[in-house]
Order: structure tokens, then sequence, then C-alpha cells
């Protein structure tokens, strides 16, 4: 009994040993919460956005919280991100994204190449490949529209607002990326859409190892039945999958991946490149359906589109001069789009604040920017943040407003929804190209509103926060119809 005391005393010290910490006054301040080992990590969990607004306000923009064991540096002015984001010595994205997709993916990638693998995304992502993309996801969106809502039914459909939207744009961006027509691949997009809501609804939880014992089967069964429907994507030149996709396949094989593990890379493609779009377009809609001015305003500009409809013009080429629905995009963007821009520390770093003040990294620890909380929800930048204003992005004369000013001192990342550096979106402007097409589809060629005319904007869903678009807890109810019926 004595020595079974002995050996748990001596194993408390160990502990105290290896997991005290203090700050010295060179670095952030540290706080490090009431539970041991643990520490914020269950509050940084249910909602980043509150939590770190609090730590902001007891702390300022700069802070280390204790996170289950680890030590995190929050950066949260604006003035200050590029001494982040532009040092890849000191601060490594890489380590970080190796341990996601092994804890949501299953995924191990020892040989795998990041630059190789980006500069083959932006090869593909950028000009007469992306207008080939575009015309592509264009036809896909058009066909399936239709199937949705054939032009000879006068009667109203009703449906969730998330689910029209994260359905349409899932299906058609799978098509256009990674097949599944018919002839082609044999997974059907519908199929494929069922298995990813189930794995998307869990994300969350398998990236911060949160699963309980039943959610992880789940989670198990659903990638397993995801490796199937992807497995022929992208594997033969006539799969009906894009050029991007035989590309991605190609590096993969070069870089020694078997067909498990190809599988399974395929599986964190399809979550990269369809998890945001259809989100980011239930906002937009949902933002628009609500506010009837900016609607109108949108529509409008819309008009003068369809005006040139019998132009040969592609319709990607006719809808780029659209300020007004480039302003109420981004707005949406900035109320919902909230990534996490994250490094590990792999080299002791001294970091220049913009205001003079100088902080020192830990080799061991992450450092985290949080863009969501400031600029994009930052009172300084924008007047009554928490609202939807659509032409907040439009200067008085129409033009793109781009000058917004933090401490009288011009921003050079005034909002960041595709994050910088590293971690930018190589596809953004397919994206922002896709999600324009489709707005455009649906407002011109149907008659869409709220079921409830005065119903409100859902909450946000908050375990979501640090995980690019941000997904609504609750759905809004609209009904539509071909406008050809009247």
């Amino acid at each position: 009994m004595i020595w079974t005391i002995c050996l748990l005393v001596q194993a408390a010290l160990l502990y105290f040993i290896l997991t005290h910490r203090s700050r010295s006054k060179s670095e952030p301040p540290l706080d490090k919460g009431l539970i041991p080992w643990l520490g914020h990590a269950l509050e940084f969990g249910k909602d980043a956005s509150k939590f770190l607004s609090r730590m902001k306000l007891k702390h300022g923009d700069i802070f280390t919280v204790r996170a289950a064991g680890r030590y995190v540096t929050v950066l949260l002015d604006p003035h200050s991100y590029d001494e982040a984001i532009q040092d890849s010595d000191c601060l490594d994205f890489t380590r970080y994204a190796q341990v996601l997709m092994e804890r949501i993916f299953n995924l191990r990638l020892p040989h795998h190449q990041p630059h190789k693998a980006k500069a083959m995304m932006t090869k593909h992502f950028m000009g007469m490949n992306l207008d080939a993309l575009n015309s592509t996801v264009s036809r896909h969106l058009q066909a399936l529209l239709k199937a949705e809502m054939p032009q000879n039914r006068k009667d109203w459909k009703k449906e969730g607002l998330f689910d029209f939207s994260y359905s349409l744009l899932f299906k058609a961006g799978y098509l256009t990326l990674f097949g599944g027509e018919q002839n082609n691949n044999s997974s059907d997009p519908s199929s494929v859409y069922e298995e990813y809501k189930k794995f998307d609804g869990l994300l969350t939880k398998m990236a911060r190892g949160t699963l309980k014992p039943e959610e992880k089967r789940t989670a198990h069964s659903v990638q397993q039945r995801l490796w199937e429907l992807l497995a022929p994507a992208g594997l033969t030149e006539d799969s009906g999958s894009s050029p991007w996709l035989h590309g991605y396949r190609r590096l993969l094989q070069e870089e020694g991946a078997d067909e498990d593990t190809q599988r399974k890379a395929i599986l964190m493609q399809l979550w990269a490149t369809q998890g945001n779009v259809g989100p980011a377009t239930f906002w937009l809609l949902g933002y628009l359906l609500t506010n009837p001015e900016a609607l109108m305003a949108v529509k409008r500009e819309f008009s003068q589109i369809s005006q040139m409809e019998t132009s040969e013009t592609p319709l990607t080429d006719r809808l780029m001069n659209t300020p007004v629905f480039g302003s109420a995009l981004e707005e949406a963007l900035r109320l919902t789009a909230a990534p996490f821009i994250t490094r590990e520390v792999v080299k002791e770093k001294t970091l220049h604040m913009a205001d003079g003040q100088e902080y020192l990294l830990r080799k061991g620890d992450r450092m985290c920017l949080f863009p969501f909380i400031s600029p994009q929800m930052d009172p300084e930048i924008y007047h009554e943040p928490q609202k939807y204003k659509y032409d907040r992005f439009l200067n008085e004369d129409g033009s793109v407003k781009k000058d917004f000013y933090k401490g009288g001192r011009r921003l050079k990342y005034y909002t960041m929804p595709w994050g910088a550096g590293t971690n930018g979106c190589v596809g953004k402007q397919f994206a922002i190209n896709t999600i324009r097409q489709f707005v455009y589809m649906v407002l011109t060629n149907y008659d869409l509103e709220l079921c409830d005319p005065n119903a409100q904007m859902p909450e946000v869903n908050a375990s979501r926060y640090g995980f690019g678009m941000l997904q609504p807890e609750g759905d809004l109810l609209v009904r539509y119809k071909s406008r050809n019926t009247h």
C-alpha cells in the first residue's frame, strides 16, 4: 500500500514537472484554464468564436491557451498576419495538415510533396483549364436544375434551402471533377452525396478525436462506402473525371501510394473541393431572400445579363462584371466563412507585431489565426458587423470597395474567406464562378421565395468554427417553381 502511494505521488510529481509551464516576459499572455492538461479544450471546441472573443477581451490581440495538452498561440491582429503567413521556416503548415488527414481521412502520405500538388492544382484551376471547368459545371447545373424542377411543372416545390443548395452544387461539382456520369462511372452522384452527408456530419468530431463508439462505427462504415464509390474516379481517361483528377492520381502513384491510399486521398479531395461551395451558396441565397432590397439589387443586375442571352459569350464571362452580386457574396462570406489558419512552430521565433511589440513563440507550440473574429467581425473595421449589408463592398459610384482601415491604417487583409499564403484556396475562382452561375440560373429561371415571409436566418452550428464555411442549425424552408409556367 505504501509503495503504491509512493508511486502515485512520484507519477503526479513527474506529470507536474512535464506539464508545468509559466510565462516568460517575452512571451504572449498565457491562459492555461482551470482543468489540468485539458485546459480550454472543451470551450474551444464547443464554440471557438465565443471563446476566442472572450480571450481577446481579456488578453488583447495575441495570447497563448492550453487545449488538450497543446499550447496554441492565437493571433487576432490582421495588420500582423503576414508575420505568420509568410514565415515558412519557423512556422510549418504541413505537419498539422498531416494530423488532420490521419484523424479525418485515415490517410498517411509519407512521401507527399505539397508544393508539387499545389502547382498541379494551380495549373488545372486557372486559364483555359478553368474555362473548361466553368463550362462543364454550367452544363451539369442546368441539367440538375431541370431534373429537380421540370419546365412543365406548374405547382410549387417545397424544400429546405440548405439541402437544396448543398445537394445540387455537390452533385454538379462531383460530376465535373470526379466523373460519375452514365456510361463512364457507375457511382451515381446522389448515392455519393447521401454517404457524404453522413461523413460531413461527423467531420468536426473526427478532427477533434471526440467520436463516441457508435459514431466511430458509423464513420468507419461511411468511409468504407465512400472509398468504394470513389474507387473508379480518375483511374482512366474515359472515366468522366477531370484532367485535374487524372493528374492527382498520377502524382499519388509517383509518390508510391497504393490503391487503398489513393482512395482515401480522393475522399479528402472530395471534401476539399465540395465541402464549402454548397454551404456558401445557402448563406448567400438565405441573406438575399431575407433582405428584399438586396435581392432586388442582384436581380436587377442579373436582368442586364439576361438581355445578352443570345450572345455566344459563355455565361461565366457575361457574369464577370457583376459588382453588386460580388459585394453580396463577399458580405455573405464575411459573416459565415470561419477557417483557422494553423501553423506548427518548428523553430523558436520572435513575432514582430504591427504595433511594435515583440513576442517569443516556443518551438513545439501551434500558432492559429482566426480571421472570422478580426478582420471579418471587427466593429472597428465594419460598422454593425453582425448585420448583412449587401452593398458593404461597393463604393458610392458602384465600383468594388477594397479600402478598409483598422487603427487608422489600410488593411491588406480585410476579409479572408479563402485563407491566405500556404492555406490559400487554389480553387477560389472556380468556386466563385460556380456559385455565381448557380445563383444566376436559380434567380432568373425560377420563382424562389420563403415559405414564411417573416422567417429569419438560422443560427450557425458553433462546433464548425475553424473548418471553412459554417453550416446552419436548422434550415430555411423555401418554395420554388419554373418561371415560364405563369
